[in-house]
């Protein structure tokens, strides 16, 4: 047994005692020292203590932003179904604002001893945000999958929606009706997705209204992803001119159309606004919203597949898999209106001296 506990304990990173006290169950180890003791265990092909195998047992963490944007637990729904048909369990962490923070939940995760976590839209999908966590779990041979705000800088499997080609497919959309100003109400410029769906936006924009980049620039405005960022910059955007508002989720676009109604505005007949995601509701309400349809099902599956390939052992490729969206037309757009409605006042393009 000492040579087992030597040869755990050097793989590990740590002293055999605390090897034993992971063992025997002791208190006193943090979750990480913990979680590096039972990963050395399978690496080195030591079957686990009963106790052990017990607590670890089908337990997969779900780790998700929050349960306000119909999205995220449209995720939650289908992981948290086929995850249960393979005998495992998923423990749902949401986010909500001033609650739990996610390296919170990742910490009472492995204190729990999951077999692997599953993040949707989580701290990775910021490009500013520190990478540590994750290179963490990937040291300790944990399998995680990351959907949403692919990061090249870390070593794991990545799920997404194809953001660049879901803003090309709505400006095409749009600009096919005659719409050439075109507005873009997305959120804050930090995260990978809203880069990717900007950088879209401008690809369809020099492609189809022929508007020079500057004044492109000026039809998008960064925000947050509620319906009052969405009302607050659609207003903004309707100052401009714009006839159509793209919004960049649907809960976005919720925030356009009461900006335009709040001056008056008819959508579609005065101004076209779209969402994105296709999240529940979006087919009932007035008028019924032309979005982006994201891959839920297929892009949760193939999250589960991943990660259940990779308890097992077998290593996913660390590449990003693109799902591709698809464009559902709604009655809210319209062809652009003979008479565009009042600019207002517009963006101004010049900085303020």
């Amino acid at each position: 047994m000492t040579t087992r506990l030597a040869d755990i304990a050097a793989h590990a990173g740590v002293s055999e005692a605390t090897v034993s006290r992971v063992l025997n169950g002791k208190p006193g180890v943090s979750p990480t020292t913990r979680q590096a003791v039972l990963t050395a265990l399978d690496v080195l092909g030591y079957e686990r203590p009963a106790r052990l195998r017990q607590q670890r047992a089908g337990l997969i963490g779900l780790i998700i932003p929050e349960l306000t944007n119909p999205i995220f637990p449209a995720f939650a729904e289908v992981i948290e179904s086929a995850l249960a048909r393979h005998g495992y369990m998923a423990v749902l962490c949401s986010q909500a604002p001033g609650g739990v923070a996610e390296d919170d939940y990742i910490e009472m995760l492995l204190e729990r001893g999951v077999a692997g976590i599953i993040f949707v839209n989580g701290l990775h999908a910021n490009a500013r945000s520190d990478r540590a966590r994750y290179v963490r779990l990937v040291e300790q041979a944990l399998p995680v999958v990351l959907v949403n705000g692919y990061r090249p800088d870390i070593d794991a499997p990545f799920i997404s929606n194809d953001d660049v080609a879901s803003l090309e497919a709505i400006v095409g959309h749009l600009a096919a009706m005659g719409h050439r100003r075109i507005g873009l109400a997305i959120g804050q410029d930090v995260y990978v997705p809203t880069r990717r769906k900007t950088e879209g936006f401008r690809r369809a924009m020099a492609a189809h209204t022929g508007l020079p980049a500057d004044e492109v620039e000026a039809l998008v405005v960064n925000t947050m992803y509620t319906v009052e960022g969405g009302q607050a910059a659609a207003a903004k955007l309707l100052d401009a001119g714009c006839t159509a508002i793209c919004g960049g989720n649907d809960i976005m676009a919720l925030g356009a159309i009461r900006a335009a109604r709040a001056r008056g505005l008819r959508v579609p007949e005065d101004v076209s606004v779209t969402g994105m995601d296709d999240s529940l509701l979006t087919a009932y309400l007035d008028p019924p919203l032309t979005t982006i349809r994201q891959a839920v099902r297929e892009m949760s599956m193939a999250a589960v597949s991943t990660v259940l390939d990779e308890i097992r052992g077998a290593r996913s490729p660390r590449t990003e898999l693109l799902f591709r969206p698809e464009l559902v037309v709604r009655r809210s757009t319209a062809p652009v209106p003979a008479t565009p409605p009042p600019a207002g006042r517009r963006l101004s393009t010049v900085p303020e001296g």
